[in-house]
């Protein structure tokens, strides 16, 4: 069991009772959108990231993207950290058919798979020092083609394949996400290899 330093957020139980399994953290729930009526959840959210920092952990479909960016619009940006699972086909064994989109959520991932998303987010675990990365700006992305141009999305969509992250991410998520993985070099080189 690694142990970390910030809390945990999830989207329902099942995520929660897979991450209990896997990690020494506070471990909160959203309830699914239950998290946009629950004025008393999100100022627990906001003391609780203020006080330790908040790492959102949603599933890779579309509504977990929506719960995160309701987070992430009423928690100021310093005090969360964002955990992305890739996006895999499948079904929970819970489930009898897959989700609408057809994709594991953050129940249906491995341990390992849990872990590097935590590390990928700069989550402080102990024992574990944290990922340092050279900064890549917007004005990167749109050198590179990934932002602004014609076939800009296209690419970033190959890039977020590439890379095993979920396809509904926007543009300032995936420079988050770049900015956790990788450096300037290292993206110049995987764009060359598309």
């Amino acid at each position: 069991m690694v142990k970390i330093k910030e809390a945990i957020l999830v989207e329902g139980r099942y995520d929660k009772n897979t991450l209990r399994q896997i990690v020494d953290a506070p471990i909160l729930e959203t309830s699914g959108f239950g998290i946009f009526k629950d004025k008393k959840q999100m100022a627990l959210l906001r003391q609780v990231a203020e006080k330790r920092g908040l790492i959102v952990f949603t599933d890779s479909d579309g509504a977990g993207f929506v719960i995160r960016n309701h987070v992430k619009s009423a928690i100021p940006a310093k005090y969360l950290k964002h955990a992305y699972i890739p996006d895999i086909l499948g079904k929970e064994r819970r489930k009898a058919v897959p989700g609408k989109e057809g994709k594991l959520g953050v129940e249906g991932m491995r341990p390992e798979v849990i872990l590097e998303a935590l590390r990928r987010a700069g989550a402080t675990m102990e024992g574990e020092a944290s990922v340092a990365s050279n900064q890549i700006i917007k004005q990167d992305l749109m050198a590179l083609g990934l932002s602004g141009g014609a076939d800009a999305s296209a690419k970033r969509l190959a890039l977020l394949k590439r890379l095993n992250l979920p396809e509904h991410m926007s543009a300032n998520a995936m420079l988050e996400a770049l900015n956790l993985l990788l450096d300037l070099e290292s993206l110049k080189r995987i764009l060359e290899e598309l």
